[in-house]
């Protein structure tokens, strides 16, 4: 049986077919995965790197890949919208996966038959569905797929969304208030709206410094909660609330009013409708009206993943985590943000190490060997400013038949070091980079 922890530098040990370890040389099949984000390129890379031997497929509709990862950063100028593309040439030219631009719309799990929007058929041993997320748009009353990308854009997606939004923001009067309508839980990187706010409060310091950004919450509390309010207090004003403040360094109180308001469930944040003729939301606590309204709606699998049966009534897909097949479609393995794997987070990182362990699990089941135990890891960065970064980790493992936070000994949660947020900011743009590697190079 391959040992878990030697996996991932399998490839470099092997260096030829005939070296490696007996359960991967054994292990013949086909797979098709739908989807090239990272779980589905992720997978790909990594079964190939250690079985070169297994025929794998990705169907993907986008012959580019947008990396979500880091869009946020597009907004305040950090970079431009051509350094979130990340191409596939080296998954088919270096690691021999067959990259099919396509659409996949039709599935027969009995025949294990994919078909593709250009009539194409595709048969599999094991399928790999990494679909990604689904923005539920008309979740929100007076809002629509019309409206985003016209009006008041998500760009939780990113692509024409986003440079839509980036130029919005730029183009803002002098005052403008910018509102970001954060979504219901669960949603795709936990972090992301509240770091967005952060980040166009930099930018609204050095070209709008009369300019407003208000977060309009139907939650009370998110990832990186505690770190990012800290950030919020030291550059841009934010007052933390009083039943926040437990547990937190020496806050800079604030006479007036800074950039950033955050307006929790509890203070009547909870959005109940938008209207974008009159460029307001309605909150329980009131009416808000802004010059840019972004809007990050609710959300759930993606559209494939429910058109093929494998969501649930709660519009996430349930997996075995030992291998992360479906419990409703056999033969069907489900990553990334699609997957009901709570405490996982539904993270670019979490997607990457499921697809490292479903890698693994089918190397093994191709070889008639036994799947061991898996765990997880996971690290959040965010950013509250371009020199301003912290990161939130996560260690989970098997218990009592379900995934589990495991104890994380000496881990600090909350870090007030200017030096150390100066060089968590460093170290995020370094994992950006060696991520998208790890993932798709």
């Amino acid at each position: 049986m391959i040992s878990r922890r030697n996996f991932l530098g399998m490839a470099l040990a092997a260096g030829a077919a005939g070296l490696l370890p007996l359960s991967a040389r054994a292990a013949t099949g086909k797979v098709v995965v739908i989807g090239g984000g990272v779980g589905g390129s992720t997978f790909a890379k990594y079964i190939k790197m250690n079985a070169p031997q297994i025929e794998v497929t990705i169907i993907e509709q986008n012959p580019i890949y947008i990396r979500p990862y880091g869009s946020s950063e597009v907004l305040n100028g950090h970079i431009q919208m051509s350094d979130l593309e990340v191409s596939y040439d080296a998954l088919r030219n270096k690691y021999g996966v067959n990259v099919v631009v396509d659409k996949a719309i039709g599935l027969d799990a009995d025949k294990r038959v994919v078909t593709t929007a250009s009539g194409a058929k595709f048969d599999y041993d094991r399928l790999v569905v990494s679909p990604g997320i689904e923005l539920l748009y008309n979740r929100i009353e007076g809002y629509s797929r019309e409206i985003a990308e016209t009006k008041a854009p998500s760009g939780w997606i990113p692509g024409s969304q986003t440079a839509l939004l980036r130029d919005q923001i730029r183009n803002m009067r002098q005052g403008g208030t910018f509102l970001i309508v954060a979504p219901p839980n669960p949603y795709r990187c936990p972090p992301g709206p509240d770091e967005r706010g952060a980040l166009v409060a930099e930018w609204m310091q050095k070209y709008n410094p009369t300019g407003k950004v208000i977060i309009t919450d139907p939650k009370n509390e998110f990832v990186t909660g505690q770190d990012m309010r800290l950030g919020w207090n030291r550059l841009y004003g934010y007052n933390v609330p009083a039943d926040m403040r437990e547990g937190m360094p020496a806050l800079q109180q604030h006479s007036e009013a800074g950039i950033i308001d955050w307006i929790r469930e509890v203070d009547g944040g909870r959005p109940l409708a938008i209207d974008a003729q009159k460029m307001q939301v309605e909150t329980e606590q009131g009416f808000i009206k802004a010059d840019v309204i972004n809007v990050v709606p609710p959300m759930r699998a993606g559209k494939v993943a429910t058109a093929f049966g494998l969501t649930d009534a709660s519009g996430w897909c349930p997996v075995d985590p030992y291998t992360f097949e479906s419990t409703l479609v056999s033969k069907v393995h489900v990553l990334g943000d699609s997957v009901s794997a709570s405490p996982l987070p539904k993270s670019g990182f979490a997607a990457n190490n499921e697809a490292k362990v479903a890698a693994y699990a089918i190397i093994n089941l191709f070889a008639g060997r036994e799947v061991e135990e898996p765990s997880w890891e996971n690290t959040c960065y965010a950013l509250a400013g371009k020199d301003y970064g912290f990161m939130v980790i996560g260690v989970y493992g098997m218990r009592d038949g379900k995934i589990a936070n495991l104890p994380r000994p000496g881990f600090q949660t909350l870090d007030v070091s200017d030096t150390k947020h100066r060089l968590a900011a460093v170290y995020q743009q370094a994992w950006m980079k060696s991520f998208t590697e790890d993932s798709f190079l």
